[in-house]
């Protein structure tokens, strides 16, 4: 029997816009709720969506005058403790934009909340869900470069949001190098074991925190991932996806960000006697892709519900990106090599 899902919209800020598309256009669901902590701004949603739906500014008022069952926390980052805690005690499941949340007490409660109350909790990590990273990803799944031994992300950008970024102490790290330690994951098929970090705010910065960061991570499968980012960087910008270098045993592979991936690997043949190796270039190869990032990641959710199994990015999961943030933050602030265990506790 196929679900009628009936979804309250907390946050109607910008990014809720594709949120809302995207639930308009499923016939199984139906947007019944619109919150936001400044009723002018739900309403607007609603009118700029031709949506009928009430608006409020309070959630637990939506859920249960309207029998809301699914919550999307489109909010901002210091709110998504107690939208997602207070959706799922009522009953909801809960598709929230990242982070988790803004503390590992926090992250750990959300998931406590999910297993006592039985309410799935899913996190958008959109950039995932792409057809060139996943083609970087076979690389290494598939042996191209025998087993990798570095992984390095560069991310420099300098997008002028305004608003609660400019204001927070870590607004690369723990609103955006999210994207990025994710994706690392994903690609390695790795967790991260410890980290160092150093953050700093660089000449030209318009943020109050720390708008630059540079993090070494070692990884379970015995590598170590690099990450190198500014989000203050005027000119050569980066892709929004990063720029990323993996070496193997036997290759390296390539991925500006933008196009698709390759890979140089060692020629067949004895090379025995040459100073430098000879090698051969393998593209990436990318499968067509109907729906990718923010639309690919909500129909894995919606799949994940529909099939009662946990969603790529499970908060269980998800966790563990959260924890290379904190980690890095932690280490930022003490100087010191940080162990990821110590942080998940």
């Amino acid at each position: 029997m196929e679900r009628n899902y009936k979804i309250a919209v907390a946050g109607c800020g910008g990014m809720a816009n594709t949120w809302v598309q995207y639930a308009i256009g499923r016939p199984d669901a139906e947007i019944v709720a619109l919150v936001d902590i400044k009723q002018e701004f739900a309403q607007a949603m609603a009118d700029r969506h031709s949506l009928t739906c009430p608006t409020f500014t309070d959630l637990a008022q939506a859920i249960k005058e309207t029998g809301a069952n699914l919550v999307f926390d489109i909010t901002i980052p210091a709110s998504h403790f107690a939208i997602s805690t207070t959706a799922m005690k009522l009953g909801c499941d809960v598709f929230s934009e990242k982070p988790l949340a803004e503390t590992l007490e926090e992250c750990q409660e959300v998931i406590g909340v999910s297993d006592r109350t039985g309410r799935m909790h899913f996190v958008m990590q959109n950039r995932r869900f792409d057809n060139r990273i996943r083609a970087l990803r076979n690389f290494i799944e598939d042996g191209k470069i025998g087993k990798p031994g570095f992984v390095g992300a560069d991310f420099f950008l300098a997008p002028h949001f305004g608003g609660f970024r400019d204001a927070m102490d870590s607004p690369l790290l723990l609103d955006m190098a999210i994207h990025t330690f994710d994706q690392a994951r994903l690609i390695l098929g790795a967790d991260p074991v410890t980290v160092y970090c150093q953050e700093f705010n660089p000449a030209g910065s318009w943020y109050a925190g720390q708008a630059a960061a540079i993090c070494i991570f070692e990884m379970s499968d015995g590598s170590v991932f690099c990450y190198r980012g500014s989000w203050c960087a005027e000119g050569a910008p980066t892709s929004w996806e990063a720029e990323w270098r993996v070496t193997g045993e036997i290759g390296t592979a390539i991925w500006d960000g933008s196009s698709n991936p390759y890979a140089e690997i060692v020629a067949p043949g004895d090379q025995q006697g040459n100073f430098m190796r000879e090698y051969v270039r393998k593209e990436g190869e990318s499968k067509e892709q109907e729906k990718s990032f923010h639309e690919g990641c909500l129909d894995e959710m919606f799949d994940a519900l529909a099939e009662g199994r946990r969603a790529e990015t499970d908060c269980r999961d998800n966790i563990k990106s959260m924890a290379m943030v904190l980690g890095a933050i932690e280490s930022s602030k003490t100087g010191t090599k940080i162990r990821i265990s110590d942080i998940l506790g």
